[in-house]
């Protein structure tokens, strides 16, 4: 899972991206846009991530296997793995949202991971970034 906020954290345009693998194959990715603007930040863009991931695992029958999620994020896994506690900010309702979809899961954990480790969902915010500004410049 990735996520950016650009040109600025917190204010700016907020992505996702996501790859899903089973058995080293990738079976879903997705990435979008959260929102620009006021609220929008990169611990949104990872929560949506997660949420999206969760949802995509959810429809591809998968809540009875072993789930292991890999971010650089180490607010998303600290929070996620009870370690932190989530005091607010704007990504509190994606949040709810995530701790709700877990309890959908037999077996669930939360890695962290170095940002250098999740290109692939780095590049997937990023080219929704881009694909953002393409669509909005006059």
């Amino acid at each position: 899972m990735g996520s950016v906020s650009e040109p600025v954290n917190p204010n700016g345009v907020a992505t996702y991206g996501f790859v899903i693998y089973s058995d080293s194959k990738s079976i879903a990715r997705e990435y979008g846009v959260v929102g620009e603007g006021e609220g929008m930040s990169n611990n949104l863009g990872e929560y949506a991530a997660l949420c999206g991931a969760l949802r995509a695992l959810i429809r591809l029958n998968l809540t009875e296997e072993e789930v292991v999620v890999k971010s650089d994020s180490k607010l998303l896994v600290n929070q996620m793995n009870g370690v932190w506690k989530c005091h607010g900010g704007y990504y509190v309702s994606k949040y709810i949202e995530a701790k709700e979809l877990v309890k959908s899961f037999k077996s669930i954990k939360f890695i962290w991971i170095p940002r250098e480790d999740n290109s692939e969902a780095d590049s997937l915010s990023r080219r929704a970034y881009e694909e953002y500004l393409r669509s909005h410049q006059q």
